[in-house]
C-alpha cells in the first residue's frame, strides 16, 4: 500500500501531537538541565548563559523526534527567554533586584551577555527543530 506520504513514526504522518508533546516536555527538560549546569558552572569560574537555551533545543529535539519549525521557532523563543530569566537570577542589577527593572533595563548589560542570551536563542531554534534537515 503506497499512498505517497512517509509514514514512519517521527515524521509528519504518524504521531504528530505525541511528538508536539514530546518535544516540549524535553524542552523543560533540558532547560532545567541547562539553568542548573549553568549556575554549577559559574560557581567554577565560568560563563556559559548559552548552554539553559542549548540544552533546551537539545532536548525538545531529541524527544520529539522529528523535524518541526514549529517546535524550533517556540524552543528558540523560550530559549531567549530562559537566557534572560537566568541571568537575572544570576546577577541582577544591584539598584534593584526586581525582574521588571531587569527586563526593563536589558540594554545596559555587557554586549557578551546579551550575545550569550541570543546564542543560546540560536541554539534553542537550531535544535530544537529536530530530525533530519533535508
Amino acid at each position: 500500500m503506497t499512498s505517497g506520504t512517509n509514514s514512519e513514526p517521527g515524521n509528519r504522518g504518524e504521531g504528530g501531537g505525541l511528538s508536539f508533546v514530546l518535544g516540549v516536555v524535553g524542552a523543560v527538560i533540558g532547560g532545567y538541565l541547562g539553568y542548573i549546569l549553568f549556575l554549577w558552572i559559574a560557581r567554577q569560574g565560568f560563563y556559559a548563559l548559552a548552554l539553559p537555551g542549548a540544552l533546551m533545543g537539545i532536548g525538545c529535539g531529541l524527544l520529539s523526534r522529528r523535524h518541526s519549525f514549529l517546535l524550533g521557532a517556540l524552543c528558540g523563543i523560550a530559549a531567549l527567554a530562559l537566557g534572560v530569566f537566568t541571568e537575572w537570577k544570576y546577577a541582577p542589577f544591584v539598584d534593584d533586584d526586581s525582574l521588571l527593572y531587569f527586563l526593563k533595563s536589558i540594554t545596559s548589560l555587557k554586549p557578551l551577555t546579551l550575545g550569550m542570551i541570543v546564542l543560546g536563542g540560536v541554539f534553542g531554534f537550531w535544535f530544537g527543530v529536530g530530525g533530519s534537515r533535508r
